[in-house]
């Protein structure tokens, strides 16, 4: 192949790219003895026997605890609905400061807002994209009650680390595990480090339920505060004879007995649905090491990647053309990638006004934090000039797709000086 499928020439990608479904027969017989059943939920918003919920979400609570070697699980509705109660269930107040990556799908930083918490972002590292324990240490003051490391595109943060830094001080460590199931770091899931650990079964993720989410924790009265805030935690206070009553302001976070049945078929077969993401990133890996001005994703010694995002990083100083012009050949190719993965947090409108709950700029009146660019530098290089994503969760991928993702990547960066003569010619003729 000798022309670019963007210039003319025929995609390196000739097998048709559908979309991952792991849905099968098990998660069908699953959610129609749910329905035989007719207890589609069984929370009571009461102290009561049915403050759990019903028998599918305690039993999934069981066997995900039992899985990932924690004490407690809790599900809840959504990852996002997670993080918020590990927010309260820790005691995040107004005016608290809670550290955590620029780089992160936005939940994250809003989870703290809701509890009038301020937002702090620490600079992530330019090899795994997780956050930087330097930045983080930078970022600590009086005023720190919690650090939130997101386990990114599948890759651990310096989990262990950031927990001994976390016990020093006294404050908690929060893991959001959105996107790295069955990860791990020194033999230790993610997840199962920090005091609390987020998961999410949201449709894109290693194993789904449609919409869903796990916390994991192996202290009982985190375990505790988080099934209160899931479930109208201020009519259970009393009668539960709790005394703390601090964020015991409750939600309905709670999980469906049809959510739950399909969470345990999934987690059945969660180390195979796991196992092809990494097969996919690793190939790549493999397959494309070693080309000038590429990067592929580092895996850090003592870790295990667990690839929801395959994440390249592009030089353009050494490939001579912009990213976007990369990307849009390797699309072409039927490589399925866009640029980038999400702007760094700060620079949403949110906290770039400081408006955040009401028309009177709380909690960011409690705070004198800017918001600046140029604060997070790797984090807006990465976003603004070389990443280049791969989601693997998203698609049916086999070994011969994956061939031919490799042929295409190695394709564009071989003929890439017909890049280089398209964009010279562009620029003439925009003269």
């Amino acid at each position: 192949m000798s022309e670019l499928a963007i210039l003319g020439g025929p995609a390196a990608v000739t097998i048709p790219l559908l979309q991952y479904n792991s849905i099968g027969e098990k998660e069908r017989q699953a959610v129609a003895e749910v329905m035989q059943s007719g207890c589609l939920s069984a929370f009571y918003g009461s102290w009561d026997e049915n403050f759990l919920g019903g028998p599918k979400v305690r039993e999934f609570e069981a066997a995900w605890a039992e899985r990932f070697g924690s004490r407690h699980a809790v599900s809840v509705n959504s990852n996002t609905s997670g993080l918020f109660a590990a927010m309260g269930a820790v005691g995040v107040s107004p005016g608290d400061e809670i550290i955590l990556p620029a780089t992160t799908m936005s939940a994250t930083a809003v989870a703290p807002l809701i509890y009038g918490g301020i937002p702090v972002f620490a600079d992530i590292e330019d090899d795994t994209f997780c956050i930087d324990v330097d930045s983080v240490q930078a970022n600590l003051s009086d005023k720190t009650k919690a650090v939130i490391a997101v386990n990114l595109f599948g890759h651990p943060a310096r989990l262990h680390e950031l927990r001994t830094l976390c016990d020093a001080r006294g404050i908690f460590l929060v893991e959001d595990n959105a996107q790295a199931v069955l990860g791990t770091e020194h033999g230790r899931n993610c997840g199962t480090i920090g005091h609390i650990g987020v998961f999410s079964l949201n449709y894109h993720k290693h194993i789904h339920t449609g919409e869903g989410g796990v916390c994991t924790t192996d202290d009982d009265e985190l375990a505790n505060r988080l099934q209160m805030i899931r479930n109208h935690a201020e009519a259970v206070a009393g009668p539960a004879g709790v005394t703390d009553l601090c964020n015991l302001v409750g939600f309905n976070f709670r999980m469906t007995e049809l959510s739950a049945a399909v969470g345990l078929a999934q987690l059945e077969d969660v180390k195979s649905h796991v196992a092809r993401r990494q097969a996919i990133g690793r190939r790549l890996n493999v397959g494309i090491a070693g080309l000038d001005g590429l990067t592929v994703p580092t895996i850090r010694d003592g870790c295990e990647h667990a690839f929801y995002n395959w994440t390249l990083r592009y030089d353009e100083d050494v490939l001579g053309v912009p990213r976007s012009t990369f990307t849009k050949a390797l699309i072409a190719e039927g490589f399925p990638c866009y640029e980038g993965y999400v702007r760094p947090l700060y620079q949403l409108p949110l906290f770039q006004h400081r408006m955040a709950i009401g028309r009177e700029g709380f909690p960011f009146t409690l705070s004198e934090r800017k918001y600046e660019t140029g604060m997070c530098p790797v984090a807006e290089r990465l976003y603004e000039r070389e990443i280049i994503t791969l989601q693997c969760c998203a698609y049916q991928v086999d070994d011969a797709l994956t061939e031919q993702f490799v042929l295409a990547v190695r394709k564009v960066h071989r003929l890439c000086e017909q890049l280089q003569e398209r964009s010279k010619s562009q620029a003439a003729g925009a003269r």
